[in-house]
Formats: structure tokens, sequence, C-alpha cells
């Protein structure tokens, strides 16, 4: 059993929109594990063995030490029932407390389609009398990060402060030089730039340095105010 699970589309999806709020919670002692539906190839610059080599040194950067990785298509990532069920038997085999799951709303399809996939399969993760593996389950809590195609602003639900471990994301991400420095190097320094001012501008929201923004479509609920009188 894990604590929290991030899903992701390709490698470095998690990196770009949840990488410090993972490295801030594992460093809180919390059991946090990923999920990569694809192995994100073909791109221009990279290959299969590239990919993985720089999500090992992502990990290593983010101290994750439980990664697992799909194999599903990338480019044509589409919804299918054997698709769900694939992303179902991960939730009935690690039963997290949390999921991270990319955000609904983008202009990328494969990031449509992965986030529809993950959610169906929360609900059929608890299903019973059928061939899936492991015992059923249903992830209590659900949010979504934010890693999306489209140049808009999404009002969150909450937002975490990352101000001690937003430089661990940011080296995460420059991690995996073949998506982002390969064919030019100013096109990962503006990425890592505009990271950082996207943080600067969420954390500015909640008093503090930086901050990621997450959000929840079911209501939230509190037994304390402890995390607001911080």
């Amino acid at each position: 059993m894990v604590d929290i699970l991030a899903v992701g589309i390709h490698p470095d999806d998690i990196e770009l929109g949840a990488g410090a709020t993972l490295a801030a919670l594992i460093r809180q002692g919390r059991n946090v594990a990923a999920l990569d539906l694809t192995n994100g190839e073909p791109t221009p610059h990279g290959t299969p063995e590239l990919r993985r080599a720089e999500t090992a040194r992502a990990n290593e950067i983010l101290g994750l030490t439980q990664r697992l990785n799909l194999g599903l298509p990338n480019r044509w990532l589409r919804d299918t029932e054997e698709r769900r069920i694939a992303i179902a038997e991960v939730y009935r085999q690690l039963q997290p407390k949390v999921l991270l799951l990319p955000h609904w709303e983008d202009a990328h399809p494969d990031h449509v389609a992965a986030s529809e996939m993950a959610q169906a399969a929360r609900f059929i993760a608890k299903y019973t009398k059928t061939e899936m593996k492991g015992e059923p389950y249903y992830v209590p809590r659900v949010f979504f990060y934010f890693c999306i195609h489209l140049k808009k602003l999404v009002t969150p639900s909450f937002i975490f402060d990352v101000s001690e471990t937003l430089e661990t994301k940011l080296q995460a991400v420059a991690a995996y030089h073949s998506q982002f420095y390969a064919g030019g190097k100013e096109r990962g320094d503006e990425l890592i730039a505009r990271l950082r001012a996207q943080a600067g501008y969420y954390g500015g929201l909640i008093r503090v340095r930086y901050g990621e923004p997450f959000f929840a479509v079911e209501e939230l609920g509190v037994r304390s105010f402890d995390p607001f009188l911080l």
C-alpha cells in the first residue's frame, strides 16, 4: 500500500505538474509511487532507452523509489476497456490513499484520454466478480495536477507549498534532456524560467515563495484547523 500514487501520461508529465509536491511528500516520509502510461516515444530527440535513463535520473533526484510504466502507445492513447483494467489493477495492487491525476482539460489528446481512463479505473477497481488481478479497492481521494498544453490559468482548489522543493522539481525536469534541451538549450532554459514563474505566482496566492496548484472535483473536508494556523 502507498499513500500517494501519481499517474502521468508520458515520463516527465508528473515532474512538470507535481514534481515539487512529490518531493515534499517524500521528505515528509510519505510512501509515494508513480505510474506512467506510456514511454513517451517517439519524439524528435529521444529513444526508449534514453527516456528510461532520464526517468531513472529524475526518480533519483525526487527520491522516488517506486515507478511503474504500462507501456501503452504514445500519441495514440485511447480510452478502452483493456486499458482501464490495466490501470485499475495497479490501483488494486498499490491501494493508494490519494491519486494525483492529470487535469482532464487539455489540447493534447493523450492527456485527455489518460485523465478519463485514470478516473474510470478508480471506479472499476472496486468491482467484485471480475477477472481483474487484486482485491477490490476504491481510492478515497483524487486530486488533479496541471500539466496542460493550453495557455490558460485554472483556478485551483488548493495550492501546495513547495517553497523548499521547487529547485528539486526543476532539477528533475532538467533530467529529461532529450525533451527540453536537445536541439537548442534555450528551450530548456525558457521552460525552467516559466515553471519558476508559475510556481511564484501560485505561491504568492497563499503568501509563500512557491506553490503547485491542484484541483478537486469532490468537496474537501477537514477535521482540524491546524493547516490554517501555520
